[in-house]
């Protein structure tokens, strides 16, 4: 199975490879990322490797694409983008992201999510398209929404992390309802 490339204006998403375990590790090991992650921050580079290492195998079992979001004029990593459950059966996936704290609100993310989406939605053919937040994580929620994203309703104590349960927001967004342009 050939690993889809994407490109916008300013980025590339292609493949997280090991050799970007030390930038991945870098961005996952920061609390303020992870705070609404759904996930502890990460303690060794070790742990990165084995990450990315898992993007791979559940691409290769065709559960998930995980694309590392390079910055186009240098091909700097600055986070990932994925479509995390997929079910191509079912027409269904998640989308699941995150980008280093220096590249926050510059709209890289809006970029990258379109780009996702669009792949999803033509080329996947995927009929709907979920995403999972916490409430508090108010950057992200407004984000999808402006993206076309209905709220559905919490999940209650859906989340585990930082050893607690947390309410969880479910997002939507179905084929019909999303413009490419």
């Amino acid at each position: 199975m050939i690993f889809p490339l994407l490109e916008t204006k300013r980025l590339r998403l292609n493949q997280v490879e090991e050799s970007d375990a030390v930038r991945f590790f870098d961005i996952m090991s920061r609390d303020k990322v992870t705070e609404y992650y759904g996930m502890d921050s990460l303690s060794y580079e070790e742990e990165a490797v084995e990450v990315i290492r898992s993007f791979r195998l559940s691409f290769e079992v065709n559960r998930s694409i995980r694309w590392a979001i390079r910055l186009k004029e240098t091909n700097q990593f600055i986070g990932t983008i994925g479509l995390n459950n997929l079910n191509p059966k079912a027409k269904k996936a998640e989308i699941g992201y995150e980008l280093h704290p220096d590249y926050w609100r510059q709209q890289f993310m809006q970029e990258a999510i379109h780009s996702v989406l669009n792949y999803a939605f033509t080329e996947l053919d995927l009929y709907r398209m979920g995403a999972v937040t916490f409430p508090e994580n108010t950057s992200s929620n407004r984000l999808l929404q402006k993206l076309g994203f209905t709220v559905e309703g919490k999940l209650r104590g859906y989340l585990y992390q930082r050893n607690q349960s947390h309410d969880a927001l479910i997002f939507s967004l179905l084929k019909p309802e999303w413009s490419s342009s």
